[in-house]
């Protein structure tokens, strides 16, 4: 005879096997979920309606911090773009991929990479540059020629923007340059990467990367 399974044992193997339903994604449209004013829902669609309200609160995010002043307009549907497109990015890569064209297409810089680090790649990179590479941390300014061959692997690069950023699995590391020594001085208001930050942050948190 079977042993009967009690709905916590379910929900503990769920709980310890996140990734259950991408191989079995029959089952989802079969999953329903009782809503306080809805009724009944599906799986889906829940997923759906959550999406939909993380893109609210992104674009009220990007409103407050932009739509004030008329020199803003611009980089508010800019940036308005790039926030709808990582929130349809599917993985890692197509973040990395929209993060970079947007800064390059649209900002014209000369240099733009973000990647993923580990704890002990990180504290590599904060001992050869000697700069801190704490969470939320942003510098920005014309660094040395072997900072700048650190962090960007090239000499041609004289200032840029280097921000980290805690993901649930290690960190993450936006990095922009330019030829132009005074294009990044280090007084420079960081409000708008500070913004571009937090939305790589929960998109990637919401992918679980």
């Amino acid at each position: 005879m079977a042993k009967k399974i009690n709905s916590k044992a379910v929900e503990l193997f769920l709980l310890e096997n996140t990734d259950f339903f991408i191989s079995r994604e029959s089952l989802v449209s079969e999953l329903s979920f009782k809503h306080a004013s809805e009724g009944t829902s599906s799986l889906l669609e829940m997923q759906v309606r959550k999406l939909r309200n993380e893109q609210s609160r992104l674009i009220e995010t990007l409103t407050n911090f932009l739509s004030t002043g008329k020199d803003n307009e611009e980089l508010f549907f800019k940036s308005k773009d790039l926030t709808l497109s990582l929130i349809s990015s599917k993985d890692f890569n197509e973040v990395k991929k929209t993060v970079e064209s947007f800064f390059i297409q649209h900002f014209k810089v000369d240099a733009c990479c973000f990647e993923i680090m580990k704890d002990k790649d990180l504290k590599n990179l904060e001992n050869e540059t000697g700069l801190e590479m704490n969470k939320d941390i942003i510098h920005m300014g014309p660094f040395s020629k072997e900072k700048m061959i650190s962090f960007f692997q090239d000499e041609k690069i004289k200032s840029g923007v280097i921000s980290v950023l805690k993901l649930k699995n290690g960190f993450g590391l936006l990095k922009i340059g330019s030829l132009d020594q005074a294009k990044y001085l280090g007084d420079g208001d960081t409000t708008f990467i500070e913004y571009i930050r937090d939305i790589i942050g929960a998109v990637l948190g919401s992918k679980n990367a």
